[in-house]
C-alpha cells in the first residue's frame, strides 16, 4: 500500500509562535504515526518559486495523512501555524509502482 505524505512550504513570520506550533503539532503527528522525511534543511530552488522552509511528513497511507490534518489535535495546532507563518500544504499519495530500471 502506498504511503501518504504532507508536503509543506513555509515562510515563518513569528518564530516564537511557530515554536509553539511545533510543540503543539507533536500530539497529532504522534497519534497518526507521522515521520519527518524533510524538516527544514538545505535546499536549492532550481525552478519556480520557493519558501524559506520545506517539510515532508510520511504517514502509513493517504487516508491517515488526511485524517491527521482533519483531526481536532492538528486543527488546534494549525491555528498557531497560521498566526506565525504563510504556508502551502498538500497531502499526496505516494507511488508504489515500478521504478526505472538501473543499468
Amino acid at each position: 500500500m502506498a504511503k501518504g505524505y504532507w508536503i509543506a512550504r513555509v515562510d515563518v513570520n513569528d518564530a516564537s509562535i511557530y515554536e509553539q506550533y511545533v510543540e503543539a503539532n507533536a500530539e497529532a503527528f504522534t497519534k497518526f504515526a507521522a515521520r519527518f522525511i524533510v524538516r527544514g534543511g538545505r535546499f536549492d530552488t532550481v525552478e519556480g518559486a520557493s519558501r524559506s522552509r520545506n517539510v515532508v511528513l510520511e504517514f502509513p497511507d493517504f487516508e491517515t495523512a488526511v485524517a491527521c490534518y482533519r483531526s481536532p489535535e492538528y486543527q488546534r495546532a494549525k491555528l498557531l501555524r497560521q498566526a506565525a507563518a504563510v504556508s502551502d500544504v498538500i497531502i499526496i499519495e505516494g507511488y508504489d509502482g515500478p521504478q526505472p530500471a538501473s543499468s
